[in-house]
């Protein structure tokens, strides 16, 4: 097994899921309308303080990326599964891992990126300043892609059940604890003039192990599944 052809299985799993989400296109209007939906609500059942909403904007924000992503993944391996093609990859000669990695890159293309471009508009209406707004669009693009790899574990260990939605989510919520409390204190601390780069080298740091170790558990979790 060449890297070359690895790296083609890789792109192939990725162009594959991207051409099957277009298919489907109005599915991935569904979390993008939940985090606008649920961001632009906060404002409402809070009250119209301009300080307040400035002070709460990235906790908001932030909570809002993060059950959407949820929304988005349990959708990852099922129809994978219901249709029989992620048998097919685990029998696959190519490494199990690189394929999850290249089926967790496209559910982050189709999921977190979007997220990503569309929070800086969201966090105006809360009145964030420029740079707040800066750091956090860098969080959302460090953070969204640690969300997808790690939640990628938990939907590989429950994809063969009919009604894990609940499961999935008790066990991917605390997971996902250390990024949203590393995020949100890096546009509060911008908020108020402090240095972020402890919190964002914290954050990098935690995307490039979740790279580099989530694939293994992922791609075992779903031969267990599968067992």
């Amino acid at each position: 097994m060449t890297d070359s052809s690895t790296l083609n299985a890789f792109v192939a799993i990725v162009r594959r899921d991207l051409l099957l989400a277009y298919r489907h296109r109005a599915e991935l209007i569904n979390p993008l309308a939940f985090f606008v939906l649920v961001v632009t609500l906060f404002p409402l059942g809070v009250g119209a303080e301009v300080e307040l909403l400035k002070r709460i904007a990235p906790g908001v924000i932030w909570v809002a990326a993060l059950l959407a992503s949820l929304l988005t993944m349990d959708s990852l391996f099922r129809s994978d599964f219901e249709d029989g093609s992620l048998e097919l990859m685990v029998m696959s000669p190519h490494p199990l891992s690189v394929l999850v990695l290249g089926k967790v890159t496209a559910h982050w293309l189709l999921s977190g990126a979007p997220l990503s471009l569309v929070a800086p508009l969201l966090a105006m209406m809360f009145n964030m300043e420029t740079d707040a707004i800066k750091i956090l669009l860098l969080t959302l693009l460090l953070g969204t892609p640690v969300l997808s790899l790690i939640g990628a574990i938990a939907v590989a260990l429950t994809v063969g059940l009919r009604k894990g939605g609940v499961l999935l989510a008790i066990l991917v919520l605390p997971l996902y604890v250390p990024v949203l409390i590393f995020a949100s204190n890096a546009v509060d601390a911008a908020m108020a003039g402090f240095p972020v780069s402890g919190q964002l080298y914290m954050m990098s740091a935690m995307l490039f192990l979740a790279i580099t170790l989530t694939p293994w558990p992922t791609a075992a979790a779903l031969k267990m599944s599968l067992s």
